[in-house]
């Protein structure tokens, strides 16, 4: 990128090589699972796309929620959903003077409030849980390396409840620039787990009180070993035993944990994996290859939404300064195809919500049809 931003907090740094060793895996992993892309008219009268297939269809709706004129969109990292329906994405813009990193949109799009002045420049994962009847949001700052534990007050303030740096308990630190959180995955008991995968690409482990438990993981392609452990969940879909799900990202693939850190498995349909979402048996996948792909419960891709190999070749192509072009470009951008998607998460209704690591920022409603 053409920033000054450190690399340890660039996907785009991080991994270039493996972006462009992956980008035959991208092209080539379509198979015969497609994304079927069709005319539909919205209430507006103007054409929206149409992907997917069978029960697995959606409109796009790119462009959504009715921005305030105080926040201009950064990179758009992550995006969560509320016991109340209302949407939270995060993003990160580079600008000099600080604005509000969340803004918080109703179902229908509009808008309804924005925080976290304190997280600009670092806004990355979000996710929310409710504990003991209250909701609380978990997000990551990889520019201040923290993760942070809040609440929204009645007044639709935010309120910190807690904010933590890397577990010095666990020995594997000399200094807080090799820790990077990116994102958090939550435990059945009530406790954590937070992925550091922007910094030394490990997996950490806490209790409901926030007390460091254990660490695994670290650099390397062997079983066990990560190379940018971007996202992490806890997949408990039925008919599954509970474990944890890494998008081990830059190692083209996703791997599989017991819930204290044990080795089990790799799904390596995917090609450059970023976060998760679960809906019943499906598992949901947002790539940084220009897809977002549903997996069954046996993790057998049923489709891959929006992906289609030529596009993905000029997704991927870089200039002379090794920037992705396509990514700096919105005009060649095609409803129906996505970029690089950074996360993604269902309503309750089915619909999917899709953000994208691109300057400007990308929010696509995937309305089910």
């Amino acid at each position: 990128m053409s920033d000054s931003t450190d690399a340890s907090t660039d996907p785009g740094k991080t991994s270039r090589r493996t972006f462009i060793k992956t980008a035959s895996v991208a092209v080539a992993a379509a198979g015969t699972v497609g994304s079927t892309i069709l005319g539909a008219e919205n209430k507006s009268g103007s054409k929206n796309v149409v992907v997917g297939s069978g029960e697995h269809t959606y409109e796009c709706i790119h462009n959504w929620g009715e921005l305030p004129d105080h926040v201009k969109w950064g990179e758009t990292h992550g995006v969560a959903i509320d016991e109340a329906g209302l949407v939270y994405i995060k993003h990160r813009n580079r600008a000099e003077t600080p604005m509000d990193a969340i803004v918080v949109f109703d179902p229908a799009g509009k808008y309804v409030t924005s925080f976290g002045k304190e997280y600009h420049a670092g806004g990355h994962g979000i996710d929310i849980r409710k504990e003991n009847g209250q909701e609380y949001l978990y997000l990551c700052d990889v520019t201040k390396r923290l993760v942070i534990k809040s609440v929204m007050t009645a007044d639709r303030k935010e309120e910190q409840i807690w904010k933590m740096s890397y577990p010095f308990e666990a020995g594997v630190y000399q200094k807080v620039s090799q820790f990077s959180p990116t994102n958090v995955a939550f435990a059945p008991d009530g406790g954590f787990y937070v992925a550091d995968g922007y910094g030394s690409h490990y997996i950490h482990q806490y209790d409901k009180s926030a007390r460091w438990v254990r660490t695994w993981g670290g650099g390397g392609k062997e079983p066990g070993k990560m190379q940018t452990p971007h996202g992490i969940w806890l997949d408990d879909r039925p008919g599954r035993d509970p474990s944890l799900v890494v998008a081990d990202r830059a190692n083209a693939r996703l791997q599989y944990f017991t819930l204290d850190g044990k080795h089990l498995g790799f799904v390596t349909e995917v090609s450059f994996p970023a976060h998760f979402d679960i809906r019943g048996t499906e598992l949901l996948v947002p790539d940084l290859h220009a897809r977002v792909t549903i997996f069954d419960k046996e993790n057998k891709p049923i489709v891959h939404l929006g992906h289609d190999p030529e596009w993905t070749k000029l997704v991927l192509e870089m200039d002379d300064k090794q920037q992705f072009k396509m990514r700096f470009q919105p005009t060649r951008w095609e409803k129906g195809k996505f970029i690089h998607p950074h996360d993604a998460c269902y309503d309750k209704d089915g619909n999917i919500y899709v953000v994208e690591w691109v300057p400007t920022g990308r929010v696509t409603k995937l309305q089910k049809v």
